[in-house]
């Protein structure tokens, strides 16, 4: 454990008693979400995000040592167990090391090797491995003949001990450490074209190279998807001079009888052993990596989107555009209760504009509609030409705007959708959806599976089990970052919360249907299977905005609701003083001007939750989404044929990739602003930079008609 520790804490650059004390929450079975917020005094101020890499590694880590264990019980088993292998095993960083030291001992298939051992040519292999024998290697070899373990010929035998040693060279975990490092230094990733005539996505890849240790992992992932597509082959190119001398300089001892033999079986063991497995691991360590970057990048852009600034209080009308079928129509009112469905045709094929326009126009002024949210997928940019003419015909002032409909189709046709709306068709249940995005993109979005959220690169080529894992973590530290009404929650949201699972989640929504609203915090005690524990993890995350108590609707756990009220009493002031707008004004003065270390002192309580008590007494109800950048409201479109270079533009910064980022500019396809171009100064990482939902201004420095793209520049805006 304390090797364990001491990895962690070298690696996250912390103390080796923040890596105790968090291993002790973790292993006590406590979130990482609550671990984050309410135990900050014991992990030393730990984010949420740190803490999920601290929980990946800390379960490497376990399963690393457990590996080794297991390895060094197999081998000694064997009897075969040295000081040297025990040293190795100990000091092995990564399950790959601990591998290649357990490949001469592991249980293997028919080999070429275990053919020749069978036929008793092991001590051969020995001799010419030993190269002291002076007497004629065939002379020796005759012994080895035998009719019966089919070993005919001396040629046979001579081969059959060569095959032994091509696999023990093979099998040398030093040797496989050094072509590696190699590899890593100085080799080369080369791709060719399969068909070099073929047009495909895969252009740039056709005649390329790059060195190993230079590659960006979405080069990885589109060169590894070019193979799978059969547009590619990759090769790994590699100083094999070098590699071949180190083994020989390691393995030969001077010119003897056996010196050629020993070359040829070095050279064999490399090419036909060696040289395939290392690429392998090579191209697998490289995979892992890049999609660990593109989960990161994926990850990341999910909560920027989770995260959108809700627009509450208003009438939304959804648009869910199409060609053929129709576009899609839902308004919905400020609580999200559906006013109106129906279904228009003013793009191709019908194109019946007139139609349309006066249908929406209709049901606009009736159900009086602040905004229009329209989908961004096919026929999206049809439909806002269509929008922003048809908003001028309105009784009142009408703005409309882009979102996301990424996985609208897929929650469409789920399960939970079926259960919210079982009397609304499939095709409109996308466009209800796109609106309630617009008011409260987090309770909608988490609805649906993450990874269709489309914020990212490569999702469906990476692992799709860690990106599952990995995502859940990102939606969970979302929701409790903002915290959630326990009295209108969804099912769905609730089994976010720290601590509820989807079974609790579906008893606090039955327990709320049958009993009425939840008053305080400790009701939720009396919901089915919610016990003491889960409660403890879930109540600080639960807002209940008109409960008995002003402290429900704060992140203020109960555990420090003696604290807060301790706090406001040696100010002059009641909990309920909260709830007085004109108290409250004062309250806020007064805790501003609080001396964090003296008070937390009297108080006996750390100083960094008596600062987070101060914050949230100082804007209990508070929604943490609204310092997010708010959605582009429009009420004219541009066309493509409007751009010219040099035009600065506002956008909306739709996805984040490793190579720049793609800003909706309102033409019908988002314009790329490459890395290079986001700053004056190197910029190492695009998400240094902004984030999905940011609100930037842009130059337009490249339009390519053809292809309907824009090339775009933060530089100088």
């Amino acid at each position: 454990m304390d090797k364990i520790v001491q990895t962690i804490a070298d690696e996250l650059k912390i103390k080796t008693s923040q890596v105790e004390n968090t291993i002790k929450l973790i292993d006590e079975g406590n979130t990482i979400p609550f671990i984050a917020r309410y135990r900050k005094e014991v992990t030393g101020g730990l984010s949420d995000e740190v803490l999920r890499t601290f929980g990946e590694r800390l379960t490497y880590l376990r399963n690393l040592e457990k590996r080794k264990e297991e390895v060094e019980n197999a081998i000694n088993e064997q009897g075969k167990l040295t000081d040297e292998i025990k040293n190795d095993l100990a000091n092995a960083v990564t399950l790959a090391e601990v591998e290649d030291i357990y490949r001469p001992y592991k249980q293997k298939k028919k080999t070429r090797a275990t053919v020749a051992k069978a036929k008793g040519l092991e001590p051969l292999a020995n001799i010419i491995l030993a190269q002291e024998e002076t007497k004629d290697i065939k002379e020796i070899a005759k012994e080895y003949i035998n009719e019966e373990k089919e070993v005919k010929t001396v040629e046979e035998a001579i081969q059959g001990a060569l095959d032994i040693i091509a696999e023990m060279i093979s099998d040398n975990p030093e040797y496989r450490k050094m072509i590696k490092q190699i590899i890593y230094s100085k080799g080369v990733v080369e791709t060719k074209a399969t068909k070099p005539d073929e047009r495909s996505a895969y252009e740039m890849y056709y005649d390329f190279s790059e060195n190993v240790n230079k590659l960006p992992s979405h080069r990885i992932l589109a060169i590894n998807r070019g193979e799978k597509e059969d547009y590619l082959k990759v090769k790994i190119v590699k100083d094999e001079e070098k590699i071949i001398e180190k083994i020989e300089k390691d393995i030969i001892k001077g010119e003897t009888q056996f010196t050629q033999y020993l070359k040829d079986t070095i050279q064999d063991s490399f090419k036909r052993l060696i040289e395939p497995s290392v690429d392998r691991e090579i191209r697998s360590d490289l995979t892992e990596k890049a999609e660990e970057q593109a989960i990161k990048v994926f990850g990341k852009n999910a909560k920027q989107l989770l995260l959108g600034a809700p627009i509450k209080g208003i009438t939304v009308m959804g648009f869910d555009p199409a060609y053929r079928t129709g576009c899609k129509i839902a308004i919905i009112d400020e609580t999200g209760k559906v006013l109106d469905i129906t279904t228009v045709y003013p793009t191709e094929p019908q194109n019946d504009v007139a139609g349309a326009e006066k249908e929406l126009v209709k049901l606009i002024n009736k159900d009086h509609v602040d905004m229009i949210a329209i989908g961004n997928g096919t026929a999206s940019r049809e439909s806002e030409m269509f929008v922003s003419e048809m908003i001028k015909k309105c009784d009142h002032k009408v703005l409309y705007t882009i979102v996301s409909e990424a996985g609208a189709s897929v929650y469409s046709a789920s399960k939970l959708a079926t259960e919210e709306y079982p009397d609304i068709n499939v095709s409109i249940r996308g466009a209800i959806s796109i609106a309630r995005r617009l008011q409260d993109p987090l309770a909608e979005f988490v609805k649906i599976d993450p990874k269709s959220i489309g914020v990212g690169q490569y999702q469906h080529d990476v692992n799709q089990k860690k990106l599952e894992e990995s995502l859940a973590g990102v939606v969970e530290d979302s929701v409790n970052k903002v915290g959630v009404d326990v009295n209108t929650a969804t099912p769905s949201l609730l089994s976010y919360v720290s601590g509820i699972n989807k079974t609790i989640a579906k008893n606090i929504v039955k327990y709320r249907d049958e009993n009425g609203k939840l008053k305080e915090r400790k009701e939720l005690l009396k919901v089915p299977k919610l016990g003491k524990v889960a409660y403890e993890q879930c109540a600080g995350f639960i807002r209940i905005p008109d409960g008995t108590n002003p402290l429900e609707n704060t992140a203020v756990h109960p555990e420090s609701y003696k604290i807060a009220e301790e706090l406001l009493k040696s100010l002059g002031y009641e909990t309920k003083d909260l709830k007085d707008i004109d108290k409250l004004t004062e309250i806020r003065k007064k805790l501003a001007s609080v001396k964090v270390d003296e008070t937390a002192k009297k108080l006996d309580v750390g100083e960094m939750t008596l600062k987070d008590i101060i914050d949230e007494l100082s804007k209990p109800g508070r929604d943490p989404r609204e310092d997010m950048p708010k959605p582009i409201l429009r009420q004219d479109v541009l066309k493509f044929e409007d751009l010219k270079e040099g035009m600065i533009l506002t956008g909306t910064v739709r996805n984040v990739i490793d190579f720049g980022a793609f800003v909706d500019i309102g033409v019908k396809h988002d314009g790329l602003v490459h890395i290079s171009e986001m700053s004056e100064k190197f910029v190492k990482n695009p998400s240094d930079i902004v984030s999905v939902g940011d609100i930037v201004k842009v130059k337009v420095i490249g339009i390519d008609q053809e292809r309907q793209k824009v090339r775009l520049s933060m530089k100088g805006v």
